[in-house]
């Protein structure tokens, strides 16, 4: 059945509006069942994204404007899966906050569809129109909670930039439509392949459209919303925003240059090495003077989409494309390898928060042994993760990139991340350091349903499988890229 590619994504929007007319019904009654409808439909897509993934083909929709394929598949798997982990961690904590209306899991619905959109999209118009559906209904979640002027404050600057971000998007696009004519990724890179456009004209809409991109994925200089948001969001959206939009922009991102593009690669594998090079030093410079943890994490995003950068900026060597499946392979797991942790560290932030008080300094986590070894052992091998050391999935993620950036002949920017990486490991040995060696400050006993300490235990687990079992993930995201190139017609080496 040719449509049946496309039933998952189907799936989520008929139920994002089941769940609107539901809540509407019942209204604060049924809050228990918006949350269980929410998180059962994001698990079922997730399921369901795993039998699609399977299909080698690559299926058109809406005249060339979505397209399914294995990457894209891929990608939804993991994101939707995040997803619902994410609001099984936050439950607790949205409860006693009182966020957990319907106006919440309603725009985190509409969140999850944006991005669903933005990874499968084909043409300009349908990636814009993911990203915008996406970015719109987190910023009215990071402004959910009106009593805290900080999360008001962190929704206008991340509004303010985020439009800001989207208006250099459109000038690039504009520029790229008005040299090849058309809006569709195949179409554009067939057009500046045939070398009939002026590429100076294209150079120019690269610029832009780098520029956007280096404010979506938050790399230095467009990285300054980045700990705003982390520190003043709620963590429950903090965690919606750090962990699966991350991957969604990044898959985004990566069809955008891969598929529409790929044959102006040495131009952007050029700005983007020097993007990735700044995000290295910063991210890991910044990271090590913070105390509160979210912000914390916020320069820890940062160096890690610096690493992220070395699969993007290593597949096009000397024109030729001989590197590219490994490398953007490599990009790939490393997107999917830094959520599984990103979600565990702001999942037992969450956990260890109470009613008015929020488990967020260097200092809440003193002790953490002694309250609680299982969250102190997450928490361990999540740290160890970010910091890119074994057995964690961080280091052979790390290992995958850095091999993919000095096949390129990229070695001193693969020298530079790991030097950068080394004292970065600092702020992450720090946290271990004060939950095994520190006396705690805070001696309440840590409250958490079952559901989350199942989800966390399994998250932290995996983290570390991953890191002994690497390759089938590894397979499978080469498989995708690898399938997804043939068919667009690049070549793969």
């Amino acid at each position: 059945m040719h449509n049946a590619p496309l039933l998952p994504d189907v799936f989520i929007m008929i139920m994002t509006i089941i769940i609107w007319l539901s809540d509407i019904i019942t209204g604060k009654k049924g809050q228990g069942l918006t949350y269980v409808a929410t998180v059962t439909s994001a698990l079922i897509s997730s399921f369901w994204y795993a039998v699609v993934t399977i299909d080698p083909y690559v299926y058109h929709y809406f005249y060339d404007m979505y397209v399914v394929d294995p990457f894209s598949s891929l990608m939804k798997l993991f994101i939707s899966l995040g997803f619902a982990v994410s609001l099984i961690y936050s439950r607790q904590y949205i409860k006693e906050r009182n966020l957990s209306g319907g106006d919440f899991y309603l725009l985190a619905l509409f969140s999850l569809l944006g991005q669903l959109v933005m990874v499968s999209g084909n043409n300009f118009l349908t990636l814009y129109l993911g990203l915008e559906l996406t970015s719109l209904s987190l910023y009215a979640l990071i402004a959910l909670r009106r009593n805290m002027p900080q999360s008001t404050e962190a929704a206008i600057k991340y509004c303010v930039l985020g439009a800001l971000s989207s208006g250099f998007l459109l000038y690039g696009i504009s520029m790229i439509y008005g040299e090849t004519g058309s809006f569709n990724l195949n179409n554009v890179s067939a057009v500046i392949t045939s070398g009939s456009v002026n590429h100076t004209a294209l150079l120019f809409g690269v610029v832009f459209i780098v520029t956007s991109i280096s404010f979506k994925i938050g790399i230095v200089p467009f990285h300054m919303w980045v700990p705003d948001v982390y520190s003043g969001a709620p963590t429950a959206i903090t965690l919606l925003v750090g962990g699966i939009a991350k991957v969604s922009v990044f898959a985004w991102v990566l069809r955008f240059l891969m598929v529409g593009l790929l044959p102006l690669a040495v131009d952007w594998q050029m700005m983007l090495a020097i993007l990735a090079a700044l995000s290295l030093i910063v991210g890991n410079i910044a990271g090590i003077v913070q105390h509160n943890v979210k912000r914390m994490l916020a320069y820890s995003a940062i160096s890690n989409m610096g690493f992220l950068m070395l699969g993007l900026i290593s597949g096009v060597i000397d024109g030729k494309a001989s590197n590219i499946v490994n490398s953007y392979g490599s990009a790939v797991f490393y997107s999917i390898t830094y959520m599984l942790p990103t979600l565990g560290a702001f999942g037992v932030i969450i956990l260890l928060a109470r009613y008015n008080f929020e488990a967020d300094t260097l200092d809440d986590f003193k002790g953490l042994n002694k309250r609680s070894r299982l969250f102190a052992f997450v928490m361990l091998s999540i740290m160890l993760s970010l910091a890119g050391i074994p057995p964690a999935v961080g280091f052979y993620a790390k290992f995958a990139v850095l091999q993919a950036a000095i096949n390129a002949n990229l070695t001193w920017l693969a020298v530079l991340a790991v030097i950068a990486s080394l004292s970065g490991a600092f702020y992450y040995l720090r946290i271990i350091k004060l939950m095994y060696f520190n006396e705690p400050v805070d001696k309440t006993p840590i409250v958490s349903y079952v559901a989350s300490r199942v989800i966390l235990i399994c998250n932290g687990f995996i983290v570390l499988l991953l890191g002994v079992f690497p390759g089938p993930l590894m397979s499978s995201c080469l498989w995708a890229v690898r399938q997804t190139l043939s068919f667009n017609g690049s070549s793969c080496g």
